[in-house]
């Protein structure tokens, strides 16, 4: 089933997957919500999952910025008020991690647990450098091309090796996509990641946390998710050594058990 909330104004596209206690899926920047599909294969055995569009991509609005990572929380809120769900497990991968810091950050009430992957507290320069420089790229490449260069920051090498046919199906499908991310939505998005900065706050985080990271990652090098784990109190860290930013797909079966144990304990 899929529904629209809207958040002061602005409508978020969602799925809802599965029964059971509410697990909330946050993705990361220029993804939808369908990307979490090999995920929710399993989590849907044990969880309901709401799959979220996040403002400025898929079926969800795309305004004018300034996006900012704690309005795009205030988006999950109003999901979870629109679908009923007063407290929910949550999940986010990249810019979604950082969304989900401020959710748990900001309502603390409406969070049971999170895991945070392949994310940030805080870019320092190199990694602004590296999302300012996006923005000018995605206007002077082909969609195919752009992809091509994404995966090239995204994948670890070894994934390259079997799968190398998989990569350039995904750089074919962003050349034919008939719905592309709108230029706002994009660079919205990019500017939230970019002023992203919860540093100061890790330690107001209390709840059962689970980092994972990839420690071939050169997106969001593992020294980010090691902040993370050092301002969290208590938290989980997991590491996956031939895994890149995309570790939830590079390692697919270890990392559904890792998050499914996680969330099913906590």
């Amino acid at each position: 089933m899929s529904y629209f909330a809207d958040s002061n104004g602005t409508l978020i596209y969602y799925q809802v997957r599965g029964q059971g206690e509410p697990l909330v899926l946050v993705m990361g920047f220029g993804a939808t919500g369908d990307v979490w599909e090999k995920h929710v294969a399993e989590y849907q055995k044990h969880f309901k999952c709401i799959l979220i569009d996040n403002r400025g991509v898929g079926k969800s609005d795309q305004p004018e910025g300034p996006y900012t990572t704690s309005a795009m929380a205030e988006d999950v809120v109003a999901v979870m008020n629109h679908a009923g769900v007063d407290k929910a497990r949550v999940a986010g991968i990249s810019m979604g991690g950082a969304i989900t810091q401020q959710l748990a950050l900001n309502y603390p009430e409406k969070v049971r647990s999170i895991a945070l992957i392949s994310t940030w507290p805080r870019f320092n320069n190199y990694a602004i450098t590296v999302y300012e420089n996006l923005k000018k790229l995605r206007v002077t490449s082909k969609p195919d091309e752009f992809m091509e260069l994404l995966q090239l920051w995204i994948f670890a090498p070894p994934y390259y090796e079997k799968h190398l046919e998989d990569l350039k199906a995904g750089q074919l499908g962003a050349l034919n996509n008939v719905n592309p991310q709108t230029t706002e939505g994009f660079n919205g998005q990019l500017d939230a990641c970019i002023h992203h900065n919860t540093v100061n706050r890790l330690h107001e985080i209390s709840i059962p946390t689970l980092i994972t990271v990839g420690d071939m990652d050169i997106f969001t090098p593992p020294e980010f998710s090691k902040i993370l784990h050092q301002g969290i109190e208590g938290s989980n860290y997991v590491s996956f050594p031939e895994g890149g930013h995309v570790h939830h797909w590079e390692d697919l079966d270890r990392f559904n058990k890792v998050t499914t144990d996680f969330f099913l304990k906590h």
